[in-house]
């Protein structure tokens, strides 16, 4: 689910925040103190609350907290005088203040990459790779390129494209070169990291889709 607020867009499951259709970056914690803010709204949520959450059993400045509502604001466009997204409730803690509208993700695919136990869905045409804020997939590596790799899914194919990374982009540990046919079950490299080409919804993987893509008709 898509959250819309203000000029913004917030999609936790893939971990990313846009804002008038440009990428904005998040360090962990403010990404985290968002999807905390936005999941309670209009809830305020105490700073001792807020601390927990963020720095579960760990001893932290009173003043860590305010520098990441200031990175929130600083990210959406919101002004502490007249916060419009996050609201300060003195002497208590902080609410998610914006108007909201949930929505589906337009031209979701079926196809979604796992890295780990994190799942990020793709979508229908271009889905970048790399450490740059307008990726998709974001991987937060120095082997990484800002624009590592492409994946363009059209219906129920989908094919993996390097696009001139340093370190290269592998498939099933090979480099790749030009765009290559991938299939549920495809191991891709990028950086350090390992991503799985899946099915959206536990669909099963096998090999036999990643064969059948390479011989899709041409035309």
């Amino acid at each position: 689910m898509l959250i819309r607020f203000a000029d913004c867009v917030f999609d936790r499951e893939a971990r990313t925040l846009t804002r008038a259709g440009q990428g904005v970056v998040l360090t962990p914690k403010a990404f985290e103190l968002l999807a905390a803010l936005v999941e309670e709204r209009p809830r305020a949520l105490s700073q001792s609350e807020l601390r927990d959450r963020l720095w579960p059993r760990t001893h932290v400045a009173y003043s860590s907290l305010a520098r990441l509502v200031s990175e929130l604001r600083r990210a959406t466009g919101d002004h502490r005088r007249d916060a419009r997204i996050i609201r300060t409730v003195q002497r208590f803690g902080y609410s998610f203040a914006a108007a909201v509208v949930e929505t589906g993700e337009i031209g979701r695919s079926s196809f979604l990459l796992q890295r780990g136990s994190t799942e990020i869905p793709l979508l229908e045409g271009a889905n970048l790779i790399g450490r740059g804020p307008e990726c998709r997939v974001r991987i937060d590596s120095e082997r990484a390129s800002r624009r590592h790799a492409r994946i363009t899914v059209e219906g129920d194919y989908a094919t993996l494209e390097d696009l001139g990374s340093k370190n290269g982009t592998h498939l099933d540990g090979r480099r790749v070169s030009g765009a290559v046919p991938v299939g549920p079950g495809a191991l891709i490299g990028v950086g350090q990291s390992t991503l799985v080409l899946r099915r959206s919804g536990g669909q099963g993987s096998t090999r036999s889709d990643t064969a059948a893509r390479s011989k899709r008709p041409t035309s």
